[in-house]
């Protein structure tokens, strides 16, 4: 395993992740979790943003306390299903700018279509957080970031919350920079490049498509 993965083991995080999974679970369970979830990883996924000396006056006296560098957070999720991580992560940084990542699977080659890219005009000012529920082959994710880094972002980090191995191995040689958090990695991919044992299909079940 990569020093750039970290697989978060909080107790609060693996019980949601262990509803999630149940495939009983409503798509508004689903994704109030989802965004519970990413909530409490970008919480440690933010831990090492750099921050700045401000002086400011309490109630009591001036005093210097610290405030994030520069123009902070751009969360760019990959549609659709990374949408439904946006708002958790919005929680924790409200001022945080959200660009949009377009990106289909062929279902012949398995390979990852790009039909959409907005993102932040300042995205060379920010840290981006790249934000997609699964992690299963890699391309998506790989074809993402690639983009993101043609607009040289200050740093680029990847957070899902499911990984298969080969996704993670995929990932980590394609883009060794970039450090992946994710909530759990299973067992491997199936046939149909769905991970096992996973949760299902992410964006059908925080949209109630499926």
């Amino acid at each position: 395993m990569s020093n750039n993965v970290t697989i978060f083991d909080h107790p609060l995080i693996q019980h949601k992740l262990s509803i999630l999974r149940d495939k009983h679970t409503s798509s508004k369970d689903f994704r109030e979790l989802v965004s519970e979830i990413a909530m409490l990883m970008c919480y440690e996924a933010t831990r090492d943003l750099p921050l700045d000396d401000v002086e400011i006056e309490t109630p009591i006296c001036k005093t210097t306390v610290k405030h994030l560098a520069g123009k902070k957070l751009a969360v760019v999720p990959i549609l659709r299903a990374g949408l439904g991580m946006v708002d958790g992560m919005l929680r924790m940084v409200p001022s945080a700018r959200v660009g949009h990542i377009g990106l289909y699977r062929d279902e012949k080659t398995m390979q990852p279509v790009e039909y959409f890219c907005k993102l932040p005009k300042d995205i060379d000012k920010r840290d981006v957080i790249v934000v997609d529920p699964m992690l299963a082959t890699g391309g998506s994710g790989i074809d993402a970031v690639s983009q993101i880094k043609q607009r040289n972002p200050r740093s680029i980090r990847f957070m899902c919350l499911i990984a298969a191995p080969e996704g993670i191995e995929a990932f980590t040689k394609a883009h060794p920079d970039v450090h992946v958090y994710c909530a759990a990695l299973d067992e491997k991919l199936n046939e149909n490049c769905y991970i096992v044992p996973g949760l299902g299909d992410a964006g059908d079940r925080i949209f109630g498509t499926k």
